[in-house]
């Protein structure tokens, strides 16, 4: 008999050792990382002949190209520059020119950042360049009139594919902008078209505060 008891206990040992065991504790898993906020979105004003005009500009998706722009801006580079390139149902482009169609001086290039992933739509601002050189804006920049996605980044392989970089957007003063694109326009200096018969001044530029994204 008591043998056969502590056979009975041997074999029920496991089973209450196994019982009393605390189920093991899954691992907690670690806590992602909260993104690093946005970056504010700088704004400016352009105070033309015309009108106001408040851009808003996407530093995220093209920093060197919203820090050039920010950089002329902050030298008084723009004060007193024309809309020197006004095509209806197109663009208006400004930057570069005084009323006598007379160049400013620039500083060296910034990359093509137009492969952002912004399109070229209506109201948005871009950086203009050379055509056929990619890497080439410097102080000039247009404003959409309409759709414009022929201009949209579509290859790296050529310039005349690579497009032009978006970097901002029109917030304020939309109306203003139409105004500009309705003057009479004809030849003048060194451009065979498209060029305000009265200028469009850009008389200053000043920097707003930046909005939260």
């Amino acid at each position: 008999m008591p043998s056969r008891l502590s056979l009975l206990l041997a074999l029920l040992l496991p089973l209450s050792a196994a019982a009393t065991v605390a189920p093991a504790t899954p691992p907690v898993p670690a806590e992602t990382p909260a993104p690093d906020p946005a970056p504010p979105s700088p704004r400016v004003l352009l105070v033309t002949s015309m009108g106001e005009i408040t851009l808003e500009l996407d530093a995220a998706a093209a920093p060197r190209t919203v820090e050039n722009f920010l950089a002329y801006a902050r030298d008084g580079h723009y004060n007193g520059t024309v809309f020197h390139r006004v095509v209806p149902g197109l663009l208006v482009q400004a930057g570069g020119f005084t009323p006598d169609l007379q160049p400013k001086p620039s500083r060296a290039p910034v990359p093509n950042e137009a492969a952002n992933g912004l399109s070229n739509r209506r109201g948005t601002v871009a950086a203009a360049r050379d055509r056929g050189v990619n890497d080439s804006a410097t102080t000039q920049f247009f404003i959409n009139l309409v759709d414009n996605p022929k201009l949209d980044h579509q290859s790296p392989d050529s310039p005349y594919t690579a497009g032009y970089a978006v970097f901002g957007r029109v917030v304020q003063g939309l109306e203003v902008v139409d105004r500009i694109a309705a003057v009479p326009t004809g030849a003048q200096g060194p451009f065979p078209a498209w060029v305000p018969t009265t200028p469009v001044v850009i008389e200053r530029v000043q920097l707003l505060e930046p909005v939260a994204p």
